[in-house]
């Protein structure tokens, strides 16, 4: 292979390596399709209780919150696309021959089992006794595939965009909205792993 169309190539999709694009797209689409039927199997509606579909529910404190097309927290799966992408990429830096389209694979892989693992009794459980999620009962399974399809955009932009761009954009959307709910994804992490109560209390506060 001449040494242009190489270069070509590895721009594309970083290697020869694994599916191509158009593959990974399929893959990752039929990821997607699996992890909710197996949300359904798991008892999760199909959509929100109240019979209606939005596009945008900005009520945080609602129990709609999670249950329609994309509320508050689509921005943190967004974030989700832009570290696994980073993740990846970095890997392949290290010496991995993975292709773009196997990257998307298991990014998508990664969101779609935090999708099944959020929707345990466990894990809502955990959210409703250390967050400030209190009328959380589990996401409708059109807002966990809206989250997922959130995270394939972040992954693409992080694909097109400058590293350096792509993480102040990272850096803005948690900066807003954490300023505007009181919650974000670094929160949400913080609170699921070493709930803190001054933090508990901050947020109670909006």
């Amino acid at each position: 292979m001449p040494a242009s169309e190489t270069i070509a190539t590895a721009r594309a999709g970083w290697s020869e390596r694994g599916p191509s694009l158009a593959q990974g797209l399929l893959l990752a689409g039929a990821v997607l399709v699996v992890a909710c039927l197996v949300l359904l199997w798991m008892g999760r509606l199909p959509i929100c209780k109240c019979g209606t579909i939005k596009l945008w529910h900005g009520v945080v404190a609602s129990s709609e919150n999670s249950q329609h097309l994309s509320d508050w927290y689509t921005p943190s799966h967004i974030i989700h696309g832009f570290l696994f992408y980073g993740l990846f990429r970095l890997l392949r830096h290290l010496g991995l021959p993975i292709s773009l389209g196997l990257a998307l694979v298991l990014a998508m892989v990664l969101e779609a089992s935090w999708e099944v693992a959020e929707n345990t009794d466990a894990v809502i459980n955990r959210y409703r006794e250390a967050t400030i999620s209190l009328d959380y009962y589990g996401d409708s399974v059109l807002n966990s595939a809206a989250d997922m399809l959130a995270m394939t955009a972040g992954f693409f932009l992080a694909h097109a965009l400058p590293a350096l761009v792509t993480v102040l954009a990272g850096l803005t959307m948690e900066l807003v909205v954490g300023w505007l709910i009181r919650d974000n994804l670094t929160l949400n992490i913080i609170m699921l792993v070493w709930p803190m109560d001054w933090i508990k209390a901050w947020q109670a506060g909006a």
